[in-house]
């Protein structure tokens, strides 16, 4: 009788590993985003929203993943920095934020603040893979 179910939970036991995985290279959605704001002395950069310019590569990708400037400049102005992807390179330093949209998509926007901007890199759909043919 084992042998007759054994296909049936390999099968089983693969999805929920196949979904264990997933989530974990995601991370853990946060139901509830912070209001509390980061005292501007202790941050990176400076959050300005004046002053934005956005790479060919970030306008296509929020093209693709349905987000606007308006969520953008939110998610810069509210986000949280993710501290863990932070790069550095030899064209600067590049500072994730992550934040829930006002239509509820987990987002990423990576920013690079330069002398007198702040360039959008790119901006990502932490939730749902949106089909996308940029470069």
């Amino acid at each position: 009788m084992i042998k007759k179910y054994l296909p049936y939970l390999i099968f089983v036991a693969a999805a929920v590993l196949l979904f264990i995985i997933k989530k974990k290279q995601r991370g853990e959605r946060k139901k509830e985003t912070s209001t509390y704001v980061i005292p501007a002395e202790t941050e990176p950069f400076k959050r300005d929203t004046t002053s934005i310019e956005y790479s060919k590569h970030a306008l296509c990708r929020m093209g693709c993943r349905h987000i606007d400037d308006e969520e953008v400049k939110d998610i810069l102005l509210t986000g949280k920095i993710n501290y863990s992807k932070i790069e550095e390179d030899n064209q600067g330093v590049t500072y994730p934020l992550e934040g829930i949209t006002k239509d509820k998509q987990f987002v990423r926007v990576v920013v690079a603040p330069k002398a007198n901007k702040i360039v959008v890199v790119t901006v990502i759909d932490l939730e749902t893979d949106w089909k996308c043919d940029c470069k």
